[in-house]
């Protein structure tokens, strides 16, 4: 029996989060090049975070005269400010996690659900989810 999606969870041994790392970078190296210069994953407990980084769009007339940064200093901030993706949510099996979708709305993960209409699915659909961030 699943436990709650929300909730709960068992600490990702170091094995399992290679792996996922792994098919993470895979996945998405498959099917998102170009898309972003490139992903992080951090793990804590029970949690999987994947963020991206992206070359920042940019006008060639920005910034404003009065804008209190440079183009540069600006180019850099943006270039080195994550972009949050999702938060995985562990339950003991590599191929069933729960996801969070990152909401900027709300600055906070949210459940979500999979395409197959389940709260369950595997590392390489949570990032195909919130690849929706890298387009």
């Amino acid at each position: 029996m699943k436990n709650d999606p929300n909730s709960g969870g068992v600490k990702i041994p170091p094995a399992v989060q290679q792996q996922v790392k792994q098919r993470v970078l895979d996945y998405a190296a498959a099917n998102y090049a170009g898309k972003y210069t490139r992903l992080e994953l951090r793990f804590r407990s029970q949690f999987c975070y994947i963020d991206a980084y992206k070359e920042p769009d940019c006008p060639p007339d920005f910034p404003p005269k009065d804008f209190p940064v440079s183009r540069e200093e600006y180019l850099e901030r943006m270039r080195n400010s994550p972009i949050h993706l999702c938060r995985l949510r562990y339950f003991g099996d590599a191929e069933s996690w729960s996801l969070g979708f990152y909401t900027y709305s709300n600055e906070k993960y949210e459940l979500c659900m999979f395409k197959n209409g389940s709260f369950y699915g595997t590392p390489e659909q949570a990032f195909a989810i919130s690849a929706m961030y890298l387009q």
